[in-house]
């Protein structure tokens, strides 16, 4: 290879006998789900994909353009030429003996990484990168995706042979977190490493996918020059609109017409076509009919744009033909090189005034701000920008992405992460494509930078026309369980999410919930003490200052409150009274509130937003931090200090760690589930001795049971444990009963087996359908239910909560998104309405609530590590003052039909074929 400047040879390349080597089928056998669209380090999209006997052509081309010194560094001697049988070799692979990926842009390759297998599980790998494209982590992204083959094709690891003075080589290995042994021989240094993915190695990923993805978003924002693509000179077009948003608003860089006349708009040239214009475009806004897009994106990836904001609509928002026309244009674009926001956007903007970038069709350009906002909705995008002026709240950066077809929310975190204009992130999400992979950058983000998101369609799980999107059976609560989980704040409406980020965004973080209350008014004072409990805080005193209250008053009272240590946070209330000016009593406030390290917010003359009276300006006159939000009523002011408590608590929790644990064994859970699936491939119901041995590999141990069917049986069954047992009904119309009739307890001997069989039997209905089943005695204590399943949209989820149908009618269940931590699990035990029952209720004797974090955490490892378990349910788990007894489970696998999203390789999200609602 040539892996920025390096190579690694595997030695069998060029030696074996192409007449011997299996024929590809490149139809069912072709592996498309190791199809991916990537992102380079520098920002650029590519696709990688599994070589092809027709790419033959394409390599010789490629072949053709790489150094000779990179041939050599590959193969070790001057190899000018492919020969036919190489050719031969390297197109024609059994996918999984013998892998090799390439790396196209259009219809070119620029890369190709292979493996051949040398011993059952151990393969030599090898890669080659055309000079051109050196340093844009193509290497990396191969080993990555060759690993996961490898990992699917049960190797453990990968051998390179290198020449000894290429270190970089040596060095792309070591820096993909894998743990690399070397030595030499022959005058060649053999690099061997396991390819288990650790976490080591998933971390070096991340981080990568996060540069790369930042970087993406960075050249939208940071564009140099714009071409407006369907400008026009007619009033009320688009294409006039966004010239003259960029012209107006101030863009710093250049601006570029392009319509099929080359006439001149707002006195601008104008050019036919992009290529065309003499300078370099970094970023292309697309108005134009639908059917043109295509046409457009070659156009722009032949002048080497960055990227496109695509403005028009008639796509998967239309219908199935706009889905296709959709899924051809995303797959076109980064075949080429290029993201795309849209399309059916409302563009992007970018308030630093080293660019004022207003590439949309809002004719309103915020005021800068330190707040980044990313929305779905073109429609409601002019509006959401008209309330943040009102309001002045101000906004570094903002993009309105319409279909969400490529640019997603997940992308703008990865950049806001970095942003230095960006203290705050404002999201509206109508659909989530990747829960699994927002959920773990949102986590990382938020701990930097708070998050407020609203998600429409909670109570219908909808999805809005034009997103391609996976149907879910999660719950809504599950999905605010994830937010949660993240650190996300999660806002009912747009007017509470800007509520609760101008607190954030000009006041500092609460250190805790206890509020003091300051007001002239001792009605609104009144409501603020109600709002304050019912959202959760704790109110000192409030201090009523009555209506003949000075401003002098006020500056005294506040400086009181924000002083005395029982106090974490302040609110103001004033009304106008006789005797003093807003203007004094805003002074006072706004001097207050820049000097305090407290947050102050305030009901001021029943204004919204922060107004003019209680700014304190940055460096452009915006306002700045220490600026006093007000809220047109008590109620919003403290619903909004509530968020944010709740937010600074969650900040001030250790992270947690995930548990590691010795004694699992997950290659024997591997193999089990493997072997199951290959007797029955359509997926399999196991029986309880299955699930035990299965749960067995994770640690967790299943009380036995015995099914029975008759008297004698019964039992038999009881002097097998010895008695001390219970017979129990098992059918799942009887297991929720709330009587409890289905269950007798405390057997000891043949009669009372005999008794409680015949009374049982009496009780129940139908008791041949009963399924009974004999099982010894557990200590006492309180039954609970874990659940874990495979949700086509949010890969794994898990759920907890007290066993039995009070609790299964309230919907009183604690969800989350493995791979969770021990903070998550002690989290989980805690937040359900029930858990005083686990914690001693009315002088109770309290569980053990260790043991119950214990097991979440291994029923949530062995579900994040096996896909396959579609669903595992332990249905009853009796948790004791010292013990933690698993007494029922049901466990189905199945083949895995769609890859998780966010699993060990980096891939931008595919679209879906259709999008139905979830």
């Amino acid at each position: 290879m040539t892996l920025d400047d390096g190579a690694a040879k595997p030695a069998a390349d060029s030696a074996a006998n192409p007449a011997a080597d299996p024929a590809v089928d490149t139809g069912e056998r072709y592996p498309a789900h190791w199809e991916a669209d990537v992102v380079l380090l520098d920002g650029r999209a590519a696709h990688l994909r599994p070589i092809r006997p027709s790419d033959a052509d394409a390599m010789v081309a490629f072949y053709a353009r790489v150094s000779p010194e990179s041939k050599y560094l590959r193969f070790f001697a001057p190899y000018p030429t492919l020969s036919d049988r190489d050719l031969d070799r390297f197109t024609h692979v059994d996918h999984h003996d013998r892998v090799a990926f390439v790396v196209t842009v259009g219809e070119a390759i620029i890369a190709v990484g292979r493996y051949d297998t040398i011993e059952s599980d151990e393969a030599e790998v090898a890669f080659l990168v055309e000079d051109a494209h050196q340093g844009r982590g193509l290497g990396q992204l191969l080993l990555e995706h060759l690993s996961q083959a490898g990992r699917e094709n049960g190797l453990k690891k990968f051998v390179a042979d290198v020449l000894p003075d290429n270190g970089r080589m040596v060095q792309v290995f070591r820096d993909a977190g894998y743990h690399v042994d070397s030595g030499i021989e022959d005058g060649v240094l053999r690099l061997v490493f396991p390819i288990d993915a650790t976490d080591t190695s998933v971390g070096v990923m991340q981080a990568r996918e996060h540069r790369a993805e930042a970087k993406s978003i960075e050249r939208f924002f940071n564009a140099r020059s714009v071409a407006v693509i369907g400008a026009s000179r007619r009033q009320d077009t688009i294409g006039l609109t966004l010239v003259r948003n960029l012209v107006l608003g101030g863009y710093t860089g250049r601006v570029f017409a392009v319509n099929p006349a080359a006439e001149p708009v707002s006195g601008l040239p104008a050019y036919t076509n992009v290529n065309d214009i003499p300078d370099q475009v970094d970023l292309a806004v697309v108005a134009v009919p639908a059917d043109a897009v295509e046409d457009i994106v070659l156009d722009c990836a032949a002048k080497g744009v960055h990227g496109l904001v695509v403005i028009s609509s008639g796509f998967a928002e239309t219908g199935e033909a706009g889905r296709h026309r959709q899924r051809r244009l995303v797959g076109l674009a980064r075949s080429y090189g290029l993201r795309l926001v849209g399309p059916n956007a409302l563009g992007v903007i970018n308030t630093a005034s080293s660019q004022s970038l207003n590439a949309s069709i809002s004719p309103l350009m915020p005021p800068r701000g330190r707040v980044g906002f990313f929305c779905q909705s073109g429609a409601l995008g002019v509006a959401i920008l008209e309330s943040v002026d009102r309001r002045g709240l101000g906004i570094s950066s903002f993009v309105s992405a319409g279909n969400r077809a490529d640019v997603s929310g997940n992308d703008l975190l990865q950049f806001w992460e970095e942003d230095e204009d960006t203290e705050v992130v404002l999201l509206y999400l109508e659909s989530i494509g990747n829960p699994r992979k927002f959920s773990r950058i949102a986590r990382r983000v938020a701990r930097r930078k708070p998050i407020v998101a609203v998600k429409s369609g909670r109570t219908t799980q909808g999805v809005p026309v034009g997103h391609a999107v996976r149907a879910t059976v999660a719950p809504q609560a599950a999905v605010d369980a994830m937010f949660r989980q993240a650190g996300v704040i999660q806002v009912d409406t747009l007017a509470e999410m800007f509520d609760v980020a101008q607190l954030l965004a000009h006041q500092p973080l609460p250190r805790g919930p206890r509020v003091a209350v300051v007001g002239n008014s001792d009605a609104l004072g009144l409501l603020a003490i109600d709002a304050a409990a019912a959202a959760g805080l704790v109110v000192k005193e409030p201090v009523a200052l009555g209506a003949e209250a000075t401003a002098e008053d006020f500056e005294r009272a506040l400086d009181d409150a924000v002083d005395d240590p029982e106090v974490d946070a302040v609110v103001a209330v004033f009304i106008p009274p006789l005797n003093t000016t807003g203007e004094q009593v805003a002074d006072v406030l706004a001097a207050v509130g820049e000097q305090s390290d407290k947050p102050l917010i305030s009901t001021f003359l029943a204004t919204e937003g922060v107004p003019e009276l209680l700014r304190v300006p940055d460096v452009e006159g915006a306002a700045g931090r220490g600026s006093v939000p007000s809220y047109p009523a008590p109620e919003a002011a403290l619903r909004s200090l509530a968020r944010v408590v709740e937010y600074a608590s969650w900040l001030q929790r250790p992270e947690g760690e995930v548990a590691a644990y010795d004694e699992l064994d997950g290659k024997a859970a591997r193999r089990l589930v493997e072997g199951w699936l290959r007797a029955d491939p359509e997926g399999i119901q196991l029986s309880d001795d299955q699930v035990a041995e299965l749960l067995r590999t994770y640690g967790v141990h299943v009380w036995p049971r015995v099914a029975v069917s008759s008297l004698a049986e019964a039992q038999a069954a009881g002097q097998q444990f010895g008695w001390d047992v219970v017979l129990k009904a098992t059918a799942p119309h009887l297991v929720q009963r709330p009587d409890l009739s289905h269950v007798w307890r405390n057997i000891d001997t043949a009669e009372e087996m005999a008794d409680a069989w015949r009374v049982l039997n009496d009780l129940i209905d139908e008791p041949d359908r009963a399924a009974f089943v004999v099982q010894r005695m557990a200590p006492p204590g309180i039954p609970l239910t874990i659940t874990s399943d495979e949700d086509p949209l949010f890969g794994p989820l898990m759920s907890f909560g007290v066993a039995g149908t009070p609790a299964d009618l309230l919907g009183d269940r604690a969800y989350r998104i493995p791979p969770i931590t021990d903070v998550d699990a002690a989290t989980m035990v805690r937040e359900i309405k029930a858990a005083p029952l686990l914690f001693g209720y009315r002088g109770s004797e309290r569980v053990d609530v260790a043991r119950v974090e214990d097991l979440l955490e291994r029923v949530a490892r062995l579900k994040n590590d096996l896909p396959e378990v579609a669903s595992l349910e332990l249905g009853l788990v009796q948790a004791g003052a010292t013990a933690c007894s698993v007494l029922a489970t049901s466990c189905r696998v199945a083949p895995v039909l769609n890859a998780r999203s966010d699993w060990f390789v980096r891939r931008l999200s595919v679209p879906v074929d259709d999008t139905p609602p979830s």
